[in-house]
């Protein structure tokens, strides 16, 4: 297998929970995206995994749901499976568009108008306390164990702070990252 990465974006950093074959492409000058992703991913984004019979697969929580298959991290029951795409959905349509992209700009200087930063935080906290609300009374998202849930929101919740984002009014959400981070096989961002 070969995954085309990025060590900065929390979307790649799902899959790299998961999978350690990596290929750097940078964040930022994506010239050669249209050569080396073109055929992979038509959007041209990262990560990309390409499979060793040459398939590929492209968004990070379908891959991390692909190299799930079969294991604790995916659940096989329907239900229980469909609740964790459902967290799944809420990272890519509320979490991700707000948190991660807070951070992107702030951990690479990109220039955005303050009304544009406001609407970034009052998303990213709206995401926040829904993922606090969902936290609440559990260890984690769905069911009594960790899943690919648990991996699709800790990537860029547990970097919030780079983004702008307070946490401490957050206690479930910040007992939740500790679990996560003490789960056996468990590596940062930066790995």
């Amino acid at each position: 297998m070969l995954l085309y990465n990025n060590s900065r974006s929390g979307n790649c950093y799902k899959v790299r929970l998961l999978a350690a074959l990596l290929e750097e492409l940078d964040v930022l000058d994506r010239s050669n995206r249209p050569e080396v992703l073109g055929d992979l991913n038509p959007a041209l984004r990262v990560p990309v995994l390409v499979l060793d019979d040459g398939r590929h697969l492209a968004e990070s929580n379908a891959i991390i749901d692909y190299l799930a298959e079969g294991t604790q991290y995916l659940p096989q029951d329907p239900y229980t499976r469909a609740q964790v795409l459902s967290w799944q959905f809420f990272e890519q349509y509320e979490h991700e568009p707000n948190i991660a992209v807070a951070r992107f700009l702030n951990l690479f200087g990109v220039d955005a108008s303050e009304e544009f930063h406001k609407r970034l935080h009052a998303g990213g906290t709206k995401a926040l306390e829904a993922l606090e609300r969902g936290l609440e009374g559990r260890e984690f998202l769905v069911g009594d164990s960790y899943s690919v849930a648990d991996i699709s929101l800790y990537a860029y919740t547990h970097v919030a702070d780079e983004g702008g984002f307070d946490l401490s009014p957050y206690p479930a959400i910040r007992s939740w990252l500790t679990r996560v981070a003490a789960q056996p096989g468990h590596i940062p961002i930066t790995a």
